[in-house]
């Protein structure tokens, strides 16, 4: 197994442990054998569960955002609300690792900035979207705050009860689709 496959491997094998089971579950054992390593690798790898969990949570806002087109730049605004969508319907663990992440963070303020890098990321990807469809510059902060607020609630909503936002998604395309300039 390769350094990069290896470290990749128990970053997969972390977002897996704190999804199902939350940061209390979180040992370098649980994700050594989720990954089918020893646990001195992920000691090898990360040095502290701090830095672990600090570099999972990276991962995760990396592989959520990159399996969407969010961050490709030129799209038009039916790509760009078609990378929402496909964000609402992301993998499940990538998305409760980041939500298990955010609680921990309101009871541990250690863990705030990982919250703040979270919403930093999805917000800017957003923005700067918006800004290459040419949203005129005084809304587009608002209509960034009003669909990553959207998105994130409707994610959330997707891992816990799970049901049609179809509807909700049309709604912010036609946003996306008015606000850009033709």
């Amino acid at each position: 197994m390769s350094e990069v496959s290896g470290r990749t491997a128990l970053l997969r094998a972390t977002v897996v442990i704190v999804a199902n089971g939350g940061l209390r579950a979180l040992t370098y054992r649980a994700v050594a054998a989720e990954a089918g390593v020893s646990h001195g690798l992920v000691r090898h790898h990360f040095g502290t569960r701090d830095q672990l969990i600090a570099d999972a949570m990276d991962f995760a806002i990396d592989e959520s955002l990159r399996g969407t087109n969010m961050l490709n730049g030129g799209s038009s605004p039916a790509d760009f609300a078609a990378g929402i969508e496909s964000l609402a319907d992301r993998e499940g663990d990538i998305q409760a690792f980041q939500y298990e992440l955010l609680l921990e963070a309101r009871r541990r303020p250690e863990l705030r900035a990982h919250a703040e890098r979270h919403y930093r990321a999805y917000r800017d990807a957003i923005l700067q979207q918006l800004r290459r469809l040419g949203v005129e510059r005084a809304e587009e902060e608002g209509l960034a705050d009003l669909i990553w607020f959207a998105l994130d609630a409707i994610v959330f909503k997707q891992l816990v009860v799970p049901g049609d936002v179809g509807p909700a998604l049309a709604r912010i395309r036609a946003l996306v689709e008015a606000a850009a300039r033709p």
